[in-house]
């Protein structure tokens, strides 16, 4: 009898309840509101319990039966077979006391079955439209598994190209990555959470992950609270302010305290500041981890620590299910709190929809991977990210000119690595390489010749370099497919040294005295030390690792059917121990361009403070190439820049005008991008700092007017005071199709 009336009053709330919540509203629906408290009264602090804890799943699916029955499982990683994603579903809703479902989470980074560009390399699109629509489809595609949960987008600015991560994220650009994150956030969950193939995101890692020290993965960080209001947390407040219904904490301490048991930034900043009513959960076993931080005592200590500081969900550490309730029963954890928790994370699912369809519909299953409008969608992206770095001449390649070509480097038919890091679900054989992809579309026309000459980017064998430079004499132009394997990047793949690995700088060399046109195409999960390499090559092209579609977009892009128009999302350096970043404050002492570099200064020179500027001796005085940077087949020259007025209130927008011409070439696309300078701060403010992008087709010979409205507020940052303002001064402006090119013009913020 107790049974059937608690069935009852569940079906009634499950069924009273169509959240209809657009993307971007805080707040929650109150028909949800009271379906949440209405289910939180009835459950026993173990079943509240239990919807903190979430397993990663595998093997036989009964053997978590007994777990789900009893309410001790609110979330699974892992599974994406919907038969038994529908089994687990049928424990908790059929099968248990209170009849809740579970939710399916799923590391879907950049694509499910069909794989995108890396982040880094979508971000190089600067294209947040076409961000929003991959986002769309690795969503349809995984959620026809049963997957309604991603972690997903990366919102940690990274500055290092060391750290493995960096291939997770948009770069080092606050605007750039908060931009991506809002479509990414609008991509997988829709204007409504609950449609069937809509998936919850997740910003993470909250916060500062991607300025671990020396760039080692899991490392401290040192960001003070002004840096971190100023840079490192604005992607992840346009995460929230965008809808997104979870965060990830990061493994990171910040000035000593981890993130998982952060109140400050999961209390005061992500809840009383942001209003955030949606749910927090802990990265893999990271509750845990604050033992090794030596910040908890032990496991039961590590569970106070989190759940008191407002991590509600605990991934793969069993501290929750494991000391929670005496916790609690001691006074150490308050029960309000966790129904607090809780409350949340029934709140997730009812706007997921997951009460009033729980199952998978097993018919969109069949038919709903790498349909050919994803496929075609791939292509289109691995085409935007593709960045020119070099051009004297080579590319585009003349079909019509040339009879043989040869095809040689690691990289040109390795599908798996293609794919690049976290492509979990990702299917080398529906990978199209650059080989297949050239030999598919010009081997009627060119006799391809295919000589990988190492097996793979890290083969130190140098016997078959012999054999490609002399392959390469007796063709007409060289393609060299050369980076990085998918296992050198991504999560705790650091590297100290991030030149090209094994004997591929050697091959390059060794082919550009063949004295025929060698063109490099990189595919690689970060920014690479090429400078070396640039100087054996008569073209350049980068790709983040492009995922499913990565070959036929290069081979269009060689051959000139498509035009390049990626732009770098991070800045490239001239060596692995340099750190370079475009938007850092100045120095006292800033180089000139003028300074003597070791190779030059003589023998027993002598030593002095005077005249000295901040430069690396035994390197350069600026990066190999700056953020924003990006070439083309057409020519665009900046003819203009007109501003409204010279003078704004704090209350106006800066309305510009810049005229961009397309001299020569092709009709072409090209990112215009809006840098803005504050002379003169309370604390030193960057040399320039994104504000604004657009993404323009130019047809040759056309100048395009384009056109940017930014609110002043946007000039807002925390000061000498802490508090968030716009100070009033002179402004510098760039309009330019590089962090390091154009003039500026100026104007001036009054009171």
């Amino acid at each position: 009898m107790q049974r059937a009336a608690l069935l009852a009053v569940a079906m009634f709330l499950f069924s009273s309840c169509s959240p209809q919540r657009t993307v971007g509203t805080v707040g929650s629906d109150s028909r949800i509101e009271h379906s949440v408290d209405s289910l939180l009264r009835l459950m026993t602090l173990e079943e509240k319990i239990g919807q903190m804890n979430q397993i990663s799943v595998g093997g036989d699916v009964e053997s978590y039966a007994e777990h789900i029955r009893a309410g001790r499982i609110g979330s699974i990683l892992n599974e994406t077979d919907p038969v038994k994603v529908n089994r687990y579903q049928k424990m908790a809703v059929e099968e248990s006391r209170l009849h809740i479902p579970i939710l399916v989470g799923r590391d879907v980074i950049h694509g499910f079955h069909t794989i995108f560009p890396i982040p880094l390399g979508l971000a190089s699109t600067f294209d947040t439209e076409l961000a929003e629509k991959t986002a769309r489809a690795a969503a349809e595609e995984a959620s026809a598994t049963g997957v309604k949960w991603t972690f997903s987008p990366m919102c940690d600015l990274a500055r290092d190209s060391r750290w493995g991560r960096i291939a997770e994220s948009s770069g080092e650009d606050p605007l750039l990555d908060a931009q991506m994150a809002v479509a990414l956030v609008r991509g997988y969950q829709t204007d409504d959470p609950s449609a069937p193939d809509a998936i919850a995101a997740c910003v993470k890692h909250f916060f500062g992950y991607g300025a671990a020290e020396g760039g080692r993965d899991y490392n401290s960080t040192y960001i003070p609270e002004r840096q971190m209001r100023n840079f490192f947390l604005p992607p992840f407040k346009a995460g929230i302010d965008a809808g997104v219904l979870t965060v990830m904490t990061s493994f990171n301490d910040n000035d000593g305290v981890p993130s998982t048991g952060n109140s400050h930034l999961l209390k005061d900043i992500l809840r009383k500041e942001w209003g955030f009513d949606g749910m927090v959960v802990s990265d893999w076993n990271s509750t845990l981890e604050m033992v090794n931080h030596g910040f908890a005592a032990n496991g039961e200590d590590a569970a106070r620590l989190a759940a008191n500081a407002g991590c509600e969900m605990d991934m793969m550490s069993f501290t929750y299910i494991s000391s929670l309730k005496r916790l609690v029963n001691d006074g150490k954890v308050k029960e309000s709190d966790i129904d607090a928790a809780v409350r949340d994370i029934l709140r997730v699912k009812y706007r997921l929809g997951l009460f009033k369809r729980p199952y998978v519909d097993t018919t969109r299953t069949k038919g709903a991977f790498y349909k050919k409008e994803t496929l075609a969608l791939a292509e289109k992206a691995a085409e935007e990210s593709a960045v020119l770095l070099k051009n004297d001449g080579a590319l585009p390649l003349d079909a019509s000119k040339i009879s043989r070509i040869l095809v040689t480097g690691p990289m040109a038919d390795s599908p798996y690595d293609q794919l690049g890091t976290w492509a979990f679900d990702g299917e080398k054989g529906h990978t199209v390489t650059p080989l297949a992809a050239l030999k598919e579309r010009y081997g009627d026309r060119l006799q391809i010749t295919y000589f990988p000459a190492l097996k793979n980017s890290r083969d130190d064998n140098k016997a078959g370099i012999a054999q490609a430079t002399a392959l390469a004499r007796q063709c007409d132009a060289v393609l060299a497919f050369l980076g990085e394997e998918a296992i050198l990047s991504g999560e705790a793949h650091c590297l100290a040294d991030i030149s090209l690995k094994g004997g591929q700088s050697s091959l390059l060399e060794a082919l550009k005295k063949s004295g025929k046109p060698v063109v490099a195409s990189i595919m690689a999960g970060r920014a690479l030390c090429i400078g070396k390499d640039l100087e054996n090559c008569d073209a350049m092209l980068y790709s983040f690792h492009p995922g499913t579609m990565g070959g036929p977009a290069i081979a269009k892009l060689i051959f000139g059917e498509a035009v390049p128009s990626g732009k770098l999302p991070v800045t490239f350096t001239n060596a692995s121990g340099e750190v370079w970043y475009y938007n850092r404050t100045n120095s006292g002492r800033p180089a000139t361009g003028n300074e003597i570099l070791l190779k030059d200064i003589p023998e027993n020179a002598g030593q002095t403070s005077l005249g000295n500027t901040s430069f690396y001796i035994d390197s350069s005085t600026k990066p190999l190439f700056p953020f924003g940077f990006g070439l083309s087949y057409a020519k665009f020259s900046y003819d203009g820049i007109k501003l409204a007025s010279d003078v704004v209130t704090q209350k106006d927008s800066i309305k510009v005008i810049a005229y961009v011409r397309n001299e020569s070439g092709p009709d072409a696309e090209e990112v215009v991008q809006v840098y803005i300078r504050d002379v003169v701060g309370s604390i030193t403010r960057p040399l320039k700092e994104l504000k604004a992008f657009k993404r323009v087709l130019i047809p040759a010979g056309q100048t395009a007017e384009v056109c940017f409205a930014i609110p002043v507020s946007d000039l807002a940052f925390c000061g000498l005071d802490m508090k968030k303002k716009v100070e009033p001064g002179d402004f510098e402006l760039w309009v330019a199709g590089d962090s390091d090119s154009g003039k500026p013009v100026t104007f001036k913020v009054s009171e």
